[in-house]
């Protein structure tokens, strides 16, 4: 998230020159992708909420998707409403964005209604993700689990690898292929590539995550190098 929400959204100076962004972060502690963690990161949400919103930023987006479905069915509407009322609370009201309702919400806006995806998780958590998706009316027709465990290392695996890696899925009765279900893994350099070779629509958590802020922010949800979400086709 750190690396390419910002990079998308500079990549639109060349479209919106004008537009200057700042990026904040706080951070949430998880360093193994485990329930356990992951309910305990969440819990610490509320706390950088509050903080982001000191800096009277004009959009906030929850950088983890997983820690989001792990909560149950539907949280991510749950925690979008909480979060946004903290912001309220402390003055500086903002909307909230999270990867894990943006997904839902990217390949709603693309009609994707069959998806193969890719995710780092382990594979109890992967099927979390495929669960939360289903119940969101998106049918997961093959999906991948990479069985990433610690943190550091999904930030480290070899972008290059997925195009090959989504090729090997059950792909071709699918609307859409999710390249990485998760913002810490990273993937933007090579969807335009993924698109190329699968013949679909490819997104990710963190394409999804963007055009859901831009989006926020009333501005047209478009950058270049990001993939059919940000081509201006749904802006």
């Amino acid at each position: 998230m750190e690396t390419e929400v910002p990079a998308i959204l500079r990549a639109r100076a060349g479209i919106a020159p004008d537009e200057r962004f700042t990026f904040h972060s706080s951070r949430m502690r998880m360093t193994h992708v485990t329930p356990e963690q992951l309910k305990a990161m969440d819990a610490d949400s509320d706390r950088c909420a509050v903080e982001l919103s000191d800096a009277r930023v004009d959009v906030l987006g929850y950088a983890c998707l997983v820690a989001i479905m792990s909560m149950g069915p539907g949280y991510h509407r749950v925690s979008e409403e909480r979060l946004h009322r903290r912001t309220v609370e402390n003055g500086a009201p903002a909307p909230v964005v999270t990867s894990a309702g943006a997904l839902v919400h990217g390949l709603d806006t693309i009609g994707a209604k069959k998806i193969a995806l890719l995710a780092p998780y382990m594979r109890p958590l992967t099927q979390t993700v495929v669960d939360y998706l289903t119940r969101e009316g998106i049918e997961v027709i093959d999906h991948r689990a990479l069985e990433i465990p610690n943190n550091l290392d999904v930030a480290a695996h070899d972008p290059a690898r997925l195009p090959g890696l989504a090729r090997a899925l059950e792909y071709a009765d699918a609307d859409a292929v999710v390249l990485s279900a998760c913002v810490q893994m990273p993937s933007l350099g090579v969807i335009e590539e993924a698109e190329q070779l699968l013949g679909k629509p490819v997104v990710s958590a963190a394409v999804c995550t963007a055009h859901q802020m831009l989006r926020a922010l009333d501005l047209p949800a478009v950058a270049p190098g990001a993939g059919h979400l940000l081509s201006g086709a749904y802006a």
